[in-house]
């Protein structure tokens, strides 16, 4: 099979996966209501991304508030998959969210989302429990953020292609009675900044600043003995394992009780390499503008390596969410971006300063204080196993509470699928775990077979 037709078949197998049949061709821009800074009278131009008008909502004030976590604005959240009963919609009733968070450099930043109160009864003892979603990769288009694929899982206009995928496990987390807080971290969705994409600090702090968002959200029945949790994938796998190992500096008066991290890319030195001339060579583009966005002292060295064709890559890929890049930049080697053709693994294993940053994106290098699940694919190829299962490891020689769970799969062509297929498979069995954590069981450790698993 031809490559972009094994491409054009990947993105339609994602959404058929959601099991969803919206489609959306445009936005329709709504208004903001201000919760506390925001002014009534503040305008704003309208933003559009690949054809798809960004509501007014998601661009923030001039002024932000200064707790971290305190909300900005809210308004009602139009769920596409929703069904009425005697209780109330299934799965809930949804409220995007604005609030406030802080990035990587100590800057204030606003961050966008969606808290949905559900339906379902909590039936696992104590006050219901709060669990906060970190999204897969979606891309860096605003028109890819997690709260609007709640309200419109698919997303086809001719110009870009956004699949609301983690809309399975949200809706998987509400069935259990567990309210959900879904964050879509600094710059998606948000329109003042450009997505700051595998950025551990920025993307930790959005998680844990999500939970405070959600209790400080009214009427919900999140409460302060609520248990709180982390569920994340891929991206957001990276983003709940920061989160766990920052929470004790960063949020002390957040406890979690556990935090699931499925395929968490923890270096990103390892992943760089894997995805580059996959299927998803775009994440490599997103990575470098959110790495220029972080630390600018790094934009000379990006501009005397990229060549005429990398620079126009990474301003196109900029407004991409995940189909987009599949169909535009799969199987794309970094050589062809480059001015000596060297890739971009090579440029950095030479570049001091890209090393330094690098390294400082490390997740593993704190002790979580509460229990972690990590799960990865050990055929998974695009964000690799090995450095996957490196991150238990050097939780576990911390002390910490690992449960370390290697999904094995075949190994197929294609390493998208080596990475989605654990996903899918595994999905259940993460949220059972991190139920049972909200509901106050134990977690026992696997640390001490570690050794001998995969």
């Amino acid at each position: 099979m031809p490559a972009r037709r094994r491409l054009l078949a990947a993105a339609v197998t994602a959404a058929t996966c959601l099991g969803t049949q919206a489609l959306s061709l445009s936005y329709t821009t709504t208004t903001a209501t201000a919760a506390t800074t925001a002014s009534p009278t503040e305008t704003t131009e309208t933003v559009v991304s690949r054809g798809v008008e960004i509501p007014a909502f998601y661009t923030p004030p001039t002024t932000l508030p200064t707790p971290d976590g305190a909300l900005i604005r809210t308004e009602p959240l139009p769920l596409a998959i929703s069904l009425p009963t005697l209780d109330g919609p299934l799965p809930g009733r949804a409220t995007r969210l604005m609030y406030k968070s802080t990035d990587a450099n100590g800057a204030p930043v606003a961050v966008t989302g969606a808290y949905i109160e559900p339906t379902a009864t909590w039936k696992g003892g104590g006050a219901r429990p709060l669990v906060a979603v970190a999204p897969g990769t979606m891309g860096q288009g605003d028109q890819c953020a997690a709260s609007l694929g709640l309200e419109h899982p698919l997303v086809l206009n001719g110009r870009t292609v956004s699949v609301g995928y983690e809309d399975i496990a949200i809706y998987r987390l509400l069935a259990t009675g567990a309210a959900v807080v879904v964050t879509d971290y600094a710059g998606l969705g948000a329109t003042d900044r450009l997505h700051t994409y595998v950025n551990r600090l920025d993307e930790a702090h959005a998680v844990l600043d999500a939970v405070r968002a959600a209790r400080n959200l009214p009427g919900t029945s999140v409460t302060s003995e609520s248990r709180v949790g982390l569920f994340g994938y891929s991206q957001g796998g990276g983003a709940t394992a920061a989160a766990a190992e920052l929470q004790a500096s960063y949020a002390p008066d957040i406890t979690l009780s556990g935090t699931y991290a499925g395929a968490p890319p923890a270096d990103l030195t390892a992943v760089t390499e894997a995805i580059d001339g996959s299927e998803l060579t775009g994440a490599l583009g997103w990575s470098l503008n959110g790495f220029l966005q972080s630390d600018p002292t790094l934009r000379p060295i990006a501009e005397s390596h990229l060549n005429t064709a990398g620079k126009a890559a990474l301003t196109d890929l900029s407004t991409m969410c995940v189909g987009d890049a599949l169909l535009g930049y799969g199987y794309t080697k970094s050589t062809k971006w480059t001015t000596d053709g060297e890739s971009i693994s090579d440029i950095i294993a030479s570049t001091p300063a890209l090393q330094t940053f690098l390294n400082s994106q490390r997740i593993g290098t704190q002790k979580p204080s509460s229990p972690v699940r990590i799960a990865t694919g050990t055929s998974d190829n695009l964000v690799p196993h090995g450095q996957a299962r490196r991150l238990a490891a050097d939780w576990c020689a911390k002390g910490a509470n690992v449960t370390y769970r290697p999904v094995i799969l075949p190994n197929v062509i294609s390493p998208l699928l080596n990475h989605f297929a654990p996903l899918l498979t595994d999905q259940g069995s993460a949220v059972s775990w991190l139920t049972d954590r909200l509901s106050g069981k134990p977690a026992t450790s696997n640390c001490g077979v570690l050794p001998i698993l995969p």
